[in-house]
C-alpha cells in the first residue's frame, strides 16, 4: 500500500505542476539544474529573481530479519529563490509516515508528520575554469519546533557542504560534496560525503550513478548508492526517478521519483 499510494501521489502531482507551467519556456538561463534526485547538491544557484521548486516523494526500507521500519515520504518539497548572482534562499518542509514492524508482524504505532522546516542559503564561490571546479557551499538549519511531535528533535539540527563539478566532456560531468551534519539530538558530527557520475543520453534525458554516505563519530560508517533518470520536457520542467540501497547494513531500499520546475521571472 505504502509504494502503491506513492506511486499515485507522484502522478498527480507530475500532471498538476505539469499543467500549471506548460505554457512557461524561459530559454534566457539554458536548462535548470537541480539538487534532486541524488544526494549530490549541485554548486550553482538559481538565477537572480527567480523560483525554483523541487519536489516529490519517495520510499525507504531500513532494518534487519528482526526490525524494520518503511517510511514513505510524501513531499520532499525545497523551495529555492534566487537573492543575488550568486546567493540563494532555501526552505524545505517534508511529510513523512514511518510504520515498523518486528520478526514481521507490524507494530501498531505508526509515527507521521511534519519533519523540522529546513531553513539555508548556497552561495556561488566561483565558476569552472579548465580543471578547476565549480564551486559553491550550502549551509541550512533544521528548526525542531516547527515539526511534528513523532519526528520533532530537542535541538537546532545544522549542516554544511563544499559542493563541486567538473564538466569531463560535452554529455557527462563528475559532482561530489564534502562537508558535515549536527542532528538527531546528538553532540557529535557526522562527516558527509557524495559523488556522482552524470551522463546525458540525449538532450532532454539524463542518468546518474552516485555513492555516497556519512562518518559519525560515535558510530560506524554508512555507505550507500543510487542510481536514476531525469528528463526536461522543457528548460524550466524536469522529471527524475531513482532507485538505491545500502552497501553497508541499514537501508534496504530506496525508491524515489519528481518533479522540479523554474518560474520564470
Amino acid at each position: 500500500m505504502q509504494i502503491r499510494s506513492l506511486i499515485l501521489l507522484i502522478i498527480f502531482c507530475n500532471l498538476f505542476f505539469i499543467h500549471v507551467s506548460a505554457q512557461h519556456t524561459d530559454t534566457t538561463f539554458g536548462p535548470l539544474i537541480t539538487d534532486r534526485p541524488d544526494a549530490t547538491e549541485a554548486p550553482t544557484v538559481v538565477p537572480k529573481g527567480y523560483l525554483q521548486i523541487e519536489t516529490g516523494a519517495f520510499y525507504e526500507d531500513v532494518g534487519d530479519d528482526t526490525f524494520t521500519q518503511e517510511t514513505t515520504t510524501f513531499n520532499t518539497t525545497l523551495l529555492r529563490y534566487g537573492l543575488l548572482d550568486n546567493l540563494e534562499l532555501r526552505v524545505g518542509w517534508d511529510f513523512a509516515e514511518t510504520k515498523s514492524a518486528s520478526n514481521g508482524i507490524e507494530l501498531p504505532d505508526l509515527e507521521s508528520g511534519l519533519s523540522p522546516l529546513l531553513l539555508g542559503a548556497k552561495i556561488g564561490i566561483t565558476e569552472e575554469k579548465g580543471i578547476l571546479p565549480e564551486i559553491g557551499i550550502i549551509g541550512h538549519l533544521f528548526l525542531p519546533f516547527t515539526a511534528a511531535k513523532d519526528f520533532k528533535p530537542e535541538t537546532t539540527g545544522v549542516d554544511f557542504r563544499f559542493s563541486f563539478t567538473h564538466t569531463l566532456s560535452e554529455k557527462s560531468s563528475l559532482s561530489y560534496n564534502l562537508g558535515a551534519e549536527w542532528g538527531n539530538d546528538s553532540p557529535e558530527a557526522a562527516y558527509i560525503y557524495t559523488i556522482a557520475y552524470g551522463y546525458s543520453i540525449t538532450d532532454a534525458l539524463g542518468m546518474y550513478a552516485e555513492l555516497y554516505g556519512d562518518f559519525p563519530e560515535d558510530n560506524k560508517a554508512n555507505h550507500l548508492w543510487d542510481a536514476g533518470l531525469t528528463y526536461l520536457l522543457n528548460n524550466n520542467i524536469q522529471l527524475d526517478a531513482t532507485v538505491g540501497s545500502g552497501i553497508t547494513k541499514g537501508q534496504n531500499l530506496l525508491l524515489s521519483a519528481g518533479i522540479s520546475f523554474r518560474l520564470p521571472n
